[in-house]
């Protein structure tokens, strides 16, 4: 079996996940711990917890929906056992998230009414342009769109989510280093198999280029939807948590201190980060990135 092949076969994905980084874990973490009582404690919080929660769910569902669509129209059996392993992530990831919602309070009875009531419309708009690929039976355009432009998005979020709850949620920044590691297997699969596929059907690229402009723009939409009006939560959050001037440099990311920086900033450089790796991703793989029209937050 080839190294390719090796690194991304169901014993490899048994070796590295479930009997490696996720090993005497429940849901992403240690057996027994709790959300901390200082979001529990504080409704501004809480609201904000499960407002990003949300965001994680609708995408990794997405996520479960698309990986597990590709597999039957997969062009090798290589490919095939690659997004089963991928399909069980995804659905671990909406697993850990829903379960989340759960733990800041959501019943289960209520969680789709509380997900409706949370969710961003473009975020939605996001995984209907994917998803219409993946119903259309396209393997390549599929996968640049989910592997690509989706796990690529999503790996760069739980990066600055990972930064923002090392200090004060190392519970939830456990959850989170598990699905980066997951997410950079997936994307590692979408450069490997995706590039000779594009260079067998160059007449491809115009079409999916078109799909990652169209998904690049409400991905941003998203974003600029996720960060409008969060000054109280924000303002909360250096209260409640006692941040310190210049101080606090345990929420550095990308260079920028994110316990002490402003809502646009943050907004900024997290968008300015997953537009450089989509650019040097997209490359990897024969395509160039297109720039969206500026987004319309919702």
């Amino acid at each position: 079996m080839s190294n390719f092949l090796s690194a991304y076969s169901i014993q490899n994905w048994l070796e590295s996940c479930p009997q490696g980084y996720l090993a005497d874990t429940e849901y992403g973490h240690a057996f027994g711990e709790k959300e901390p009582e200082l979001i529990m404690d504080s409704e501004i919080l809480r609201e904000d917890a499960l407002s990003v929660t949300t965001l994680l769910v609708l995408g990794e569902r997405a996520a479960l929906a698309a990986s597990s669509g590709l597999i039957n129209c997969a062009p090798d059996y290589d490919s095939k056992h690659f997004l089963a392993t991928q399909t069980l992530d995804e659905a671990r990831h909406v697993e850990i998230f829903t379960q989340r919602m759960y733990d800041l309070g959501v019943k289960e009875a209520d969680l789709e009414s509380t997900l409706n009531r949370y969710a961003n419309p473009n975020l939605v708009k996001f995984a209907e342009v994917l998803l219409e690929k993946v119903d259309k039976r396209d393997f390549i355009a599929g996968v640049v769109g989910q592997n690509i432009v989706l796990e690529g998005m999503a790996f760069t979020v739980f990066e600055m989510l990972h930064a923002i709850n090392q200090t004060g949620n190392p519970r939830f920044a456990q959850v989170l280093s598990g699905t980066i590691a997951d997410e950079r297997r997936h994307v590692g699969f979408g450069e490997n198999r995706i590039g000779a596929l594009i260079t067998q059907h160059p007449e491809r690229k115009a079409e999916i280029e078109q799909m990652q402009k169209d998904m690049t723009y409400h991905m941003l939409a998203t974003f600029a939807g996720a960060f409008s009006n969060r000054e109280e939560s924000r303002e909360e959050a250096r209260r409640v948590y006692g941040v310190d001037g210049e101080e606090d440099t345990q929420t550095v990311w990308q260079g920028t201190n994110l316990a002490q920086s402003e809502t646009a900033d943050i907004e900024k450089v997290l968008a300015d980060t997953v537009l450089k790796e989509f650019k040097t991703r997209l490359a990897r793989i024969g395509l160039e990135y297109q720039s969206p029209p500026n987004p319309v937050a919702a």
